[in-house]
């Protein structure tokens, strides 16, 4: 089954970011753009700053196609620099701020970095300068020209505050604005690195227009106003934080971020900045707060939606525990500009909690039998494959690779499980590599997790294969205890083999107190690790 929604709804008032910002400052200039627990910044006052950041880059001779490197966490100097180079022009690179050394040594190469602009403000544990001194201990990379501290500190061999400052004083004569009318909706406005779940990181460079138009999408899709509190504590480096940000710039919202995740500040942020739309997107994020002491007694009822990731029972959690939100879920990733789907708030609850929503006007959804690459008839389970206006240019620097991940009509093959109801709407189920080959028996992760978490001792559960001499491979679970709960392997084994069939019961259950995390995202081939060391006393081996 193919679906293309209609392309009539989503009309490109601008066609580069830089342009929404321009207007977005002239339209609401006494309106919050970003709010943080210790600064906050109004639209007029981004732009100024976006303009300061591109008049220092300007003077680092760093212009039109440069690309710049953003090294940071969440903070108005990230978007300041973000803003500043589409304003110009540049390109910005955004690194995942939990890159170790070898995977910022490859970003740094791969995407032919100019310069990084980077920060003494730690988080997450991540002393950035430490970090990429111990990148470039063979050597720095021939094209990348300046390394750029945005902190109090002034290391060696670093562009600091005040000379950045002062670059922006000495180009205080250049018309940016006139330089951002220059720029192009086709050019590039971000290269974002994949995850790097199970291979190196791989660039995928999305157009302006292809950002402003998903995240005009989104702003349909949510019905954004210029009233809204929009609480979203991801990365602004994944597109998790990064498009819910532009979407509200379009519609003069405020976006409330956090350096990084901590439930009591985010509880009281929540509260205290009235929120209106909650972002959490992910179960580690959602659990800590439902879990944490202070949520009861919290005013949350502002909050009119909550965007979610979960298996339908879980979602039917999260919305309980949020009686005056609905709960939404999304499809997406990185490659289609961050998302392709969300459900309406108007839907039934089956509907928004039972699939994805249909796809964004443009975006074309195919589900394929990943055997015989035959279409699939509605609700029959495939892999979902993509292709629209909203979709990255191929990955970086690497051809081939994107000619083997599209098909003969031009879709992308996300590697991703699902299907379409009847009206169009997405139902995913899992990842391709998520599904176990037990004894010959296909095994979807996503079931044992979702039968897993009904269990009322476990807050996250995740499943993954370990080898097995006889059966090939056998589901082993991870299970983080909900605070206050205990629970022994045993009784989580035996509670879903009342219910699932003998090859779906995990074999073993460890506990955990924390994630192995890329991002937002559990790291399954790590977890794949771990079992095979636990249970053989070695580490999985490693296809080349």
């Amino acid at each position: 089954m193919t679906l293309t929604e209609p392309d009539q709804p989503v009309l490109l008032e601008v066609s580069t970011v830089g342009e929404l910002l321009y207007r977005a400052a002239a339209r609401w200039p006494g309106r919050e753009a970003i709010v943080f627990p210790d600064e906050r910044a109004t639209f007029p006052g981004l732009l100024q700053g976006a303009e300061q950041a591109a008049r220092s880059l300007l003077s680092l001779s760093v212009g039109r196609g440069d690309r710049v490197g953003i090294l940071m966490p969440n903070r108005i100097a990230f978007l300041e620099v973000l803003f500043g180079c589409h304003l110009i022009g540049a390109v910005p690179v955004t690194i995942n701020a939990r890159y170790k050394p070898k995977e910022l040594l490859h970003v740094v190469r791969d995407a032919g970095l100019s310069a990084i602009v980077t920060t003494d403000v730690i988080a997450d544990h991540a002393p950035f300068v430490d970090l990429l001194a111990r990148a470039f201990a063979g050597g720095r990379p021939p094209a990348l020209r300046h390394l750029v501290m945005l902190g109090t500190a002034s290391p060696p061999g670093y562009v600091d505050r005040a000379a950045w400052e002062q670059g922006a004083v000495s180009r205080a004569d250049v018309d940016v604005h006139a330089l951002a009318g220059g720029v192009g909706g086709r050019e590039i406005a971000v290269i974002m690195y994949t995850s790097g779940t199970t291979s190196s990181p791989r660039g995928c460079p999305l157009s302006h227009q292809a950002l402003v138009r998903t995240a005009l999408c989104a702003a349909d899709r949510f019905s954004l106003t210029e009233d809204e509190r929009f609480w979203d504590p991801l990365p602004l480096f994944h597109m998790a934080g990064l498009l819910p940000m532009v979407a509200n710039i379009s519609r003069g919202g405020a976006m409330l971020s956090m350096l990084h995740f901590k439930a009591d500040v985010a509880l009281r942020q929540l509260v205290e900045e009235r929120a209106t739309f909650a972002y959490p997107a992910f179960p580690t994020i959602t659990q800590a707060l439902v879990h944490h002491p202070d949520f009861a007694a919290a005013d949350l009822s502002r909050i009119r939606g909550i965007l979610e990731t979960g298996p339908a029972d879980y979602l039917c959690g999260v919305e309980a525990a949020f009686p005056g939100a609905k709960v939404v879920s999304s499809y997406g990733l990185t490659e289609a500009g961050g998302v392709i789907t969300y459900s309406h708030l108007e839907e039934t609850f089956e509907e928004r909690i039972g699939t994805t929503g249909r796809p964004f006007p443009g975006m074309r959804v195919r589900i394929v039998d990943p055997e015989t690459g035959l279409d699939c008839p509605a609700g029959v389970q495939g892999e979902i494959r993509v292709t629209g206006p909203g979709m990255f240019e191929g990955y970086l620097n690497d051809p081939v690779y994107t000619a083997e991940r599209t098909d003969e009509q031009g879709f992308l093959c996300t590697g991703d499980l699902g299907a379409l109801d009847e009206q169009g709407r997405v139902i995913y189920t899992g990842r391709l590599k998520d599904m176990l080959k037990v004894g010959g028996e296909n095994v979807a992760a996503a079931e044992i997790e979702a039968h897993l978490g009904q269990h009322p001792a476990v807050k996250i559960a995740q499943v993954v294969g370990v080898s097995d001499a006889r059966l090939i491979e056998v589901p082993v679970a991870f299970v983080e205890l909900a605070p206050g709960r205990k629970a022994e392997p045993e009784e989580l084994i035996e509670h879903c083999r009342l219910s699932l069939a003998s090859f779906k019961v995990p074999r073993r259950v460890f506990f955990v107190d924390e994630w192995p995390m890329s991002t937002t995202k559990i790291q399954k081939f790590r977890l794949r690790e771990l079992a095979e060391e636990r249970v053989h006393g070695r580490p999985e081996r490693k296809e080349n």
